[in-house]
């Protein structure tokens, strides 16, 4: 087992934290981002070698770009880079303000692709290593109630997909993560929710409000199991690019996506009838 040294966005809970202790567990080293270095106390005591916890708020870019310039300068060389910190927001479209609109695009949309663009100056300079985007089966999979959520996710996988193919040339590899329900604080702890309106309370917007309610039942996801999973993904070369984790997940984004293509195959005739004709 190779040790590596990481750095990840957002470790004071959900899988920044499990893939924290998984990794400092087995002997590795990690850079870990935060908020409130209060909430990872133990960690920074347990591994004082190891760990090395610092303040990052992912919605200002300098601050981004300067964090990761110092964890490169101070460690020499970061073999992955995971990009994390996130949460989400629920409540239908006209229901969220404006601040919330523009906060959760800050953070998990342009706060990911900030990282993405800090660090890739330094993998290609050491000659390679991997980047590892949390997303969600709702980066494939849209439901109502939660359409800032679902285009902060739809966004960065376009992103990184495309970012693959830029630096894949330079030994730099990028997976896509893909949970599905996890019992995380994502969803019972972290979750945001709007400023409701009855007008939706019999609507699918406010379906969300059962999942969030433990009482309801938990979700399938062991966060554990998922979190050594992502780890295990650096050992795969080619990287993969997606990595779908539950089964739920996998099944109900397969079957989005046979939807999906099955309706743009009714399509061929309409495609084609916009085209200039042949010869003109």
């Amino acid at each position: 087992m190779a040790q590596r040294t990481w750095f990840i966005t957002g470790v004071s809970s959900g899988f920044g934290r499990e893939l924290t202790q998984q990794l400092l567990a087995r002997g590795d080293k990690v850079v870990g981002t935060v908020r409130d270095l209060t909430k990872i106390k133990d960690l920074r005591e347990a591994y004082p070698d190891a760990f090395v916890a610092t303040v990052l708020e992912v919605t200002d870019p300098a601050a981004v770009k300067a964090t990761v310039d110092a964890a490169f300068s101070d460690l020499g060389r970061i073999d992955v880079i995971v990009s994390n910190a996130g949460y989400g927001l629920f409540g239908a479209a006209e229901e969220l303000s404006d601040s919330e609109i523009d906060h959760i695009i800050a953070t998990n949309l342009t706060g990911s692709i900030q990282l993405f663009r800090a660090a890739i100056p330094h993998l290609r300079a050491q000659g390679g290593g991997r980047i590892i985007q949390l997303s969600s089966y709702g980066g494939q999979v849209a439901f109502a109630g939660n359409s800032l959520y679902h285009a902060t996710k739809w966004g960065i996988e376009g992103f990184a997909e495309a970012v693959a193919k830029e630096v894949e040339a330079f030994g730099i590899g990028v997976t896509i993560v893909e949970p599905g329900g996890a019992r995380t604080e994502f969803r019972y702890g972290s979750a945001k929710v709007a400023n409701l309106m009855p007008i939706y309370d019999n609507n699918p917007a406010h379906t969300f409000l059962q999942m969030l309610d433990p009482q309801n039942g938990l979700a399938a996801g062991d966060p554990v199991r998922m979190a050594t999973r992502i780890i295990e993904s650096v050992d795969i070369e080619p990287a993969p690019l997606r990595m779908v984790l539950g089964s739920q997940a996998l099944a109900s984004t397969i079957d989005t996506l046979k939807a999906r293509i099955a309706n743009f195959e009714t399509q061929a005739d309409l495609a084609a009838s916009t085209d200039f004709p042949p010869n003109e």
